[in-house]
This record gives C-alpha cells, structure tokens and sequence, in this order.
C-alpha cells in the first residue's frame, strides 16, 4: 500500500514537471520582445517618403547689348549635377554701327538718316550647360559655362521710302518714314545657322526658383548680308550680350 501512495506521487510529480515545462516554453514562443517591434497607435505616424530633386525648370530671359534690349524664354533639363540641356528663344533689336538718331522738326519724329531697314534677331538654340566647381563652391553660387546652337532668323522690315527728284544737275531726296506696325506686314524672314558661347552664374538654393546672371557671344552669319543703312550690307549678327534670367523649376 505504502509503495503504490509513492509511486502514484512519484507520476504526479513527473506530469507537473513536464507541463511546467512545457507551459514555459509555450510562453517563450508566444511573448513578443516589446523592445523590437513597435507598433504606433496612429497608422501615419511613420511614413515613408522618397526625396525627388528638380530636373526641369522654365521661365523668362531678359537680355541687353549695345544694339538694345530684347525678351525671350527657356526650357532647361537637368541631365545630372553637372550637366544640363536648355532649349532657348529669343528677339532683339539690331542697330548698324553708323546709324545716328535726329529729330526732325518738320514731322515732329526720330529719324535716322540713310536707314533702308528695321531688322530683328531671332536665335531659336539648343544649348547644353556645364556646372564649374561642384565640389568647391557652396551651392547658392553656381558657375557654369554654356555653348549653343541652332537655327537663327533676321526679320526684315522697311524703315522708310526715299523719293529722289532731279533738278539739271542737282537732286534731292526725300524720305518718309514708315511706322513700326506697319512695316511688319511688309517684312522678310532670312534664315541661317547660328550659335553662342559664355558663361554665367546661377544664384540661390535650387528649391523651386532658378536665377541666373551670364554673358554670351553669338554669332549669326549671312554670306550676302542684309542691307540696313543705304550702300551698307552687315554679314554677321549678334555680338556680345548679358543676360538675366528668372524661372520656375518643377
């Protein structure tokens, strides 16, 4: 009797050993370290976003050289840090060297005597830009050299009418200007290839506005040239010219 009460205690203590063996390990497995996963209460207290920089930009130039001012407008693609692709227009006036301004007391207007037509430049370029100094230089002050090329167009318009009359041996000639609006149904376009070379600056932080300040050499050839002071042909347009810049980068 006695030898069967000890081996019954002897099986109850082996089953509670087991099950409080294998309670534990089942706790084990079934408790999470609360020290790695977190779980926030609010779902959007962690998001994910990915940085995307600005590659395009788009916006107005302003320009100026000894022949005057001009408007035109740009398109830029940011190849990489360094390197960009820009598609740019612009018009500007065109003024010969001997071209001299008077005013005429007669007709009350500003004339210039010996003008035979108004010209226009019209550079249409490709362009490509390349940033100096990426390394060196903080980047709110970012230099670069840029060369361009493309198709470039002269609009052609009369300035005035000359009416010469002859008397024995002398003549005399009269000119009646043509007013600005009028003579542009009356002008040509002439065509050639043009291009540039220069270097500039662009200033501020790239963060949505692009500012730029840069000086460029164009050339724009004629072989025949364009007449535009009586007896006096000019083969090669353009020149040196500043230009200001202000965009939108997107």
């Amino acid at each position: 009797m006695r030898y069967s009460i000890m081996r019954f205690l002897k099986i109850v203590f082996l089953l509670l050993t087991f099950f409080s063996f294998t309670s534990l390990q089942a706790q084990r497995l079934q408790t999470p370290d609360t020290t790695i996963i977190f779980t926030p209460s609010n779902p959007n207290l962690v998001r994910t976003e990915n940085y995307r920089p600005f590659t395009q930009a788009w916006g107005l130039d302003i320009l100026t050289s000894n022949n005057g001012f001009g408007f035109g407008t740009f398109y830029r693609y940011e190849i990489d840090e360094e390197l960009s692709f820009i598609a740019s227009f612009a018009i500007s006036d065109v003024k010969d060297e001997a071209e001299f301004e008077q005013y005429d007391y007669y007709t009350g207007q500003n004339f210039v005597p010996g003008k035979i037509n108004r010209l226009l430049l019209l550079p249409l370029h490709a362009c490509v830009q390349y940033r100096l100094f990426k390394d060196d230089i903080v980047d709110n002050f970012r230099p670069y050299v840029t060369a361009g090329l493309g198709p470039t167009m002269v609009f052609v318009a009369p300035y005035a009418t000359y009416t010469t009359a002859y008397f024995g041996n002398l003549s005399y000639t009269e000119a009646q200007k043509i007013d600005f609006f009028t003579s542009l149904k009356y002008g040509k376009l002439r065509y050639t290839v043009g291009g540039f070379v220069g270097a500039g600056v662009n200033f501020g932080m790239e963060k949505g506005t692009l500012t730029s300040l840069s000086v460029r050499y164009l050339i724009a050839p004629f072989a025949n040239g364009i007449e535009v002071m009586r007896g006096g042909y000019i083969k090669n347009f353009g020149g040196l010219f500043i230009y200001l810049t202000f965009g939108s980068m997107f």
